[in-house]
This record gives structure tokens, C-alpha cells and sequence, in this order.
């Protein structure tokens, strides 16, 4: 009788901030309070993609 109704494609994910199962409302997070910390982390220069130093001897 429920065959109408969609089923995830693959897996549960898990929040990348807690672990707990992501929601479909605020995926790839669990809740919007995950995805709140996750957005801070990025203002606030939490997460860095590392790069190499620029020094001024570099250019010529």
C-alpha cells in the first residue's frame, strides 16, 4: 500500500557535525542547529584549505 512513497537511493548519511542520521529538511546535516555550527565554522575561518606560503622572493 506504501509503494508510492520514496525511499533514500543509498544509505543514511550521518551529520558531519554530530554523527547522527542527516534529515532530509537540512541534509547533509541533522539539524538546523548543525547546520548553523557548521556555517560559523566557515565565517570564522574554521576550516582552511592548505596552500603554500607567499613569499616576496618568489616573484621575479
Amino acid at each position: 500500500m506504501d509503494d508510492h512513497v520514496k525511499k533514500p537511493a543509498g544509505p543514511l548519511k550521518t551529520c558531519p557535525i554530530c554523527g547522527k542520521p542527516a534529515e532530509h529538511a537540512t541534509r547533509p546535516f541533522c539539524s538546523s542547529r548543525c547546520r548553523d555550527v557548521d556555517l560559523n565554522r566557515w565565517l570564522k575561518g574554521g576550516y582552511v584549505i592548505p596552500g603554500r606560503e607567499n613569499h616576496d622572493d618568489d616573484v621575479e
